[in-house]
């Protein structure tokens, strides 16, 4: 990406960053309803509009700041309600419903490499504008495996914290949880001490890879 400028940048990121967690939050819904819990298509976020789960901080803000330092893009979307109480099995279901948000990132990002090979296709016909298609596919897998991992990561109130608190004891996951409010702080400090370039995107990288070889996406 380093031959596009950043207004150019931002542009071929939009869709693919709005849809990443857009999606994110309606899997969580759809599996809770699934479920038991109706909560959030009560309150109409069983939907891929943009609009109802845009967060201003997190879906628009954070993720530019990400894009000018940084170079790609990490937010967040409005979670999406879950009534926990309504789960058939609250404990065991809230980590179904964790995970379903991570599952999503994995399949757009697999989606993302087919439209960026498709876009390779149409390249190799002569129209110049399938770049446009070929960045967006980078971008939207790359973007996707990274909110994959980072929602993975046992830090509340990130996916992956749910998962664990649904196998610890009540008091031991309600303290547990009471690191939810310094949660952001706390992936923040792993960003900018350098630990996640360090330690997750080589992860990262090797998914993208492995995935990359599957679907024989070259870019």
């Amino acid at each position: 990406m380093e031959n596009l400028s950043t207004l150019q940048l931002v542009a071929v990121s939009i869709i693919p960053v709005l849809f990443a967690i857009t999606l994110h939050e309606v899997a969580h819904g759809w599996v809770a309803m699934r479920l038991g819990d109706p909560t959030a298509k009560m309150l109409g976020r069983l939907t891929l509009n943009p609009i109802r789960h845009i967060d201003p901080i997190g879906t628009v803000l954070l993720p530019l700041i990400f894009i000018i330092t940084l170079g790609f893009a990490i937010g967040y979307a409005k979670p999406v309600p879950i009534t926990e109480a309504n789960l058939r099995n609250p404990r065991r279901d809230m980590a179904w419903v964790a995970l379903a948000g991570p599952a999503s990132n994995l399949l757009m990002a697999i989606l993302w490499m087919v439209i960026g090979s498709l876009g390779f296709t149409i390249l190799n016909s002569g129209w110049e504008g399938a770049r446009f298609l070929i960045y967006s596919g980078a971008i939207g897998a790359l973007v996707n495996i990274l909110l994959m991992v980072l929602n993975l990561l046992p830090i509340p109130p990130l996916d992956g914290s749910r998962v664990v608190s649904s196998f610890l004891p009540g008091p031991m996951a309600w303290r547990y949880n009471q690191l939810e409010p310094y949660g952001l702080f706390i992936v923040m400090a792993l960003i900018f001490t350098g630990v996640w370039g360090k330690v997750f995107m080589p992860v990262i990288g090797a998914i993208y890879s492995l995935l990359a070889s599957v679907i024989g996406f070259t870019y």
